[in-house]
């Protein structure tokens, strides 16, 4: 199908070791471990050793990419890494990342998790130009604005590509004998930062600072660019035009539930939304079990408001990916048997309420309602603890055009309906927000339509 349209969804890492001596690639290769749920259709890393850059990128899973000798030879105190989720046609290792090009003074590598939503624009007045594209993907827009502005100095062509790119980004660079990290101004997509010693640490989630051992510092803040160089970290702000949106998809589904993001326990705010479901939408039922792995901590938070006695009712095979990130329809459908298998001690003659973080399409959530039924289950209450996703999303989260997207076409009836459900109930905006402590800088445009930046026009079906 070929409007259903993913959109981007990667992990990044970068590394500064203070010591020319000391090789950072390890520690990278550690934080895309953790990273591996944002992404695995390629991997790669960029090292930078005196301002020489040397990478490697492979197709598949981190632990495929990085097989043999390769991280020894990989020598550099400062690199970047990244795990790529690719859209349906344009995946393969021509658009892996990091993405490395050649400049008049040297060489700049960088890695992006987001999307924009002026790539075209800006692809078309690079190629007016004279500028030859070997990649499909906006990153390379990216880098090459930036090589381009490096003339007036590092930090105002990142500065003046920041004006001119528009979307959700969160980038690593590597530049000379630099490490940059760079957050969009509404801080869409997440980067933090961590320490280890005198190293410094740019990840996606703070779950990767843990897996390289370093301590969380703070979040790098919307429209920041951050550089780190043997002086230690300097800011850079954008504060004139900087609004903080952080999506709230990252806290529903995306992070790791031991990460921490914009000081918020990802873990806590599910667990907390399983409580305001719980008070929201009560039904009478013998057990709550958790979709793994989102699901699992708003699902002891249901069961502990609601006294429903919490249990294990769904196995999941720890080496599939995930079914919501699959590049297309029918492997997502296989997906959800390979991946989720009934206990059927937890489920069978019991009225089963089961936690999930969202319904997209429908057709796993249906799945999942088959799947107790024929284990046993006498009644089946879908509890979902983020509202309808209604509107797409041009921000680099994986979400389908508007018109697959169950939530826009159909009534919390209708759906119930399709699923099969005995009952189905959604978290309130409202619920949503009390999740997350009552802060309100998140983007929702996804569940109510109010996106903080121009998007573009398309059709109501679309």
């Amino acid at each position: 199908m070929m409007n259903d349209k993913f959109r981007d969804e990667c992990g990044i890492m970068g590394v500064y070791r203070k010591s020319l001596e000391n090789n950072c690639a390890s520690y990278i290769y550690y934080g895309l471990f953790a990273l591996q749920h944002r992404g695995q259709e390629s991997a790669g890393i960029a090292v930078n050793k005196e301002g020489k850059i040397m990478s490697h990128k492979e197709v598949g899973l981190v632990s495929d990419a990085f097989k043999g000798n390769i991280l020894k030879q990989l020598k550099g105190n400062i690199g970047i890494g990244h795990v790529r989720y690719s859209t349906s046609g344009e995946d393969g290792v021509t658009n892996a990342q990091p993405l490395t090009v050649n400049h008049s003074t040297g060489q700049i590598a960088l890695a992006h998790n987001g999307n924009l939503v002026n790539d075209k624009a800006l692809r078309n007045m690079l190629e007016d130009s004279g500028v030859v594209f070997q990649t499909t993907i906006d990153t390379e827009v990216m880098v090459n604005i930036i090589a381009r502005g490096l003339r007036h100095g590092m930090i105002e062509a990142i500065q003046r590509m920041v004006e001119i790119i528009k979307g959700a980004y969160a980038l690593v660079i590597t530049i000379g004998d630099k490490l940059v990290g760079v957050r969009d101004p509404y801080g869409l997509r997440p980067l933090c930062i961590g320490k280890k010693d005198d190293d410094y640490f740019l990840a996606s989630e703070s779950c990767a600072l843990d897996a390289a051992g370093a301590e969380l510092v703070r979040d790098v803040e919307p429209g920041e660019i951050v550089v780190i160089d043997e002086n230690g970290l300097t800011s850079y702000g954008q504060n004139n035009w900087v609004k903080k949106k952080s999506c709230i998809f990252e806290i529903i589904y995306f992070a790791r539930p031991d990460s921490v993001m914009d000081e918020i326990s990802v873990y806590a705010a599910r667990h907390k939304a399983g409580e305001i479901l719980a008070k929201e939408s009560p039904v009478d039922a013998d057990v709550v079990i958790g979709v793994p792995d989102s699901g699992i901590g708003a699902a002891i938070g249901y069961a502990e408001a609601s006294g429903i006695p919490y249990g294990v009712g769904l196995i999941k095979n720890k080496y599939i990916g995930r079914t919501f990130i699959q590049p297309n329809q029918k492997l997502r459908e296989e997906g959800v048997r390979i991946k989720l298998n009934p206990l059927k001690e937890t489920i069978k003659d019991k009225r089963v309420v089961i936690i999930d973080d969202s319904i997209v399409r429908g057709t796993t959530s249906k799945r999942l309602v088959e799947i107790l039924k024929k284990a046993g289950a006498k009644e089946v209450h879908f509890r979902v603890t983020s509202p309808p996703v209604a509107y797409s999303c041009y921000f680099g989260i994986d979400t389908p055009r508007r018109k697959y997207l169950i939530g826009s076409r159909k009534s919390v009836e209708e759906i119930r309906e399709i699923l099969g459900a005995d009952s189905l109930a959604y978290i309130s905006l409202d619920g949503l927000t009390e999740s997350v402590g009552g802060k309100t800088h998140f983007c929702r445009a996804c569940f109510d339509g109010e996106y903080p930046m121009e998007v573009p026009v398309l059709s109501a079906n679309e």
